[in-house]
């Protein structure tokens, strides 16, 4: 084990001096992997989140994120690139007019983007590093054209197995590891830790249970689990705490699902009903920020 430690802190060592040129600049965090720097924003900046339905099912983190910013008083744009059960060059291509666009929109600070949240599908990010590299390379050379300062966050996948499947925890520790490699090639990217702050909430960190009535208050699915009020939460949190560096004032009220059936939909819920233990969760989300 500590051999295989070993080879793998020199793997990453030798891919932080390849990309020397691209991170000088930033900060390094998470394993050394370079912490991105965003743009000096004229005006409102400007988000892109681009991904499938671990970004938005049961509930949309782009809403989260836009609803804590209205309450924290930063003012920010809000787009997304969605599409459910794909990787992220069918996104991009399932979406390429909308996409061509979009790219294609200048800003007069010279960066349209500011933000971008890439969000590659589990199998690819699990089983085929080179697949996942070229797909976020697809993305950030179209970003860069008319946003060459783009702060990029890599989305680190979390483990697809129930917590209680004996597999889980080498599915996460895989996806990790992918996520830090195909990160590493971007320019001023960084690793959004999705998958390290679930697993926090599994383990119990700072008193959260994510059992209620034997039920798995994170995620839901037979085939796919995605978010639930928690989950989505602690996502949207997430994010907020690795963009701006601190915890964000939480509104009394956030657009949360009712339920997982078919007549269940988003909407305004008092967060101290529809959350388990949002101060948890925030914890939770910025220690992994």
């Amino acid at each position: 084990m500590k051999k295989c430690i070993l080879i793998f802190n020199l793997i990453l060592t030798i891919l932080l001096i390849s990309c020397n040129n691209l991170a000088s600049e930033n900060e390094i965090s998470f394993d050394g992997i370079r912490k991105p720097k965003p743009p000096k924003a004229i005006g409102p900046p400007r988000i892109l989140f681009v991904g499938n339905s671990h970004i938005e099912y049961f509930v949309s983190t782009p809403t989260l994120f836009k609803e804590l910013c209205d309450a924290n008083n930063i003012n920010i744009n809000v787009q997304q690139l969605v599409t459910m059960g794909v990787s992220l060059d069918k996104v991009y291509y399932t979406n390429k007019t909308e996409a061509n666009q979009n790219f294609s929109n200048i800003d007069k600070d010279g960066n349209y983007y500011d933000y971008v949240v890439l969000q590659e599908s589990t199998p690819i990010a699990l089983k085929n590093v080179e697949k996942y590299r070229t797909n976020l390379k697809l993305f950030a050379e179209k970003i860069h054209q008319n946003s060459p300062d783009a702060a990029i966050y890599v989305y680190q996948n979390m483990s697809p197995l129930s917590y209680t499947n004996s597999q889980y925890d080498k599915y996460h520790k895989e996806l990790r590891k992918n996520t830090i490699l195909a990160a590493a090639f971007i320019k001023n990217a960084g690793v959004l830790r999705v998958g390290d702050a679930v697993k926090d909430a599994y383990d119990g960190k700072n008193g959260y249970q994510y059992l209620k009535n034997n039920k798995d208050n994170l995620r839901d699915g037979k085939h796919v689990l995605h978010f639930l009020n928690d989950g989505g939460f602690l996502q949207a949190v997430l994010l907020y705490s690795t963009v701006f560096n601190t915890t964000p004032i939480i509104p009394k009220k956030l657009i949360l699902s009712t339920g997982t059936g078919d007549n269940d939909n988003m909407r305004k819920q008092a967060v101290h009903n529809a959350i388990s233990n949002p101060k948890a969760l925030e914890e939770i989300a910025f220690s992994n920020r």
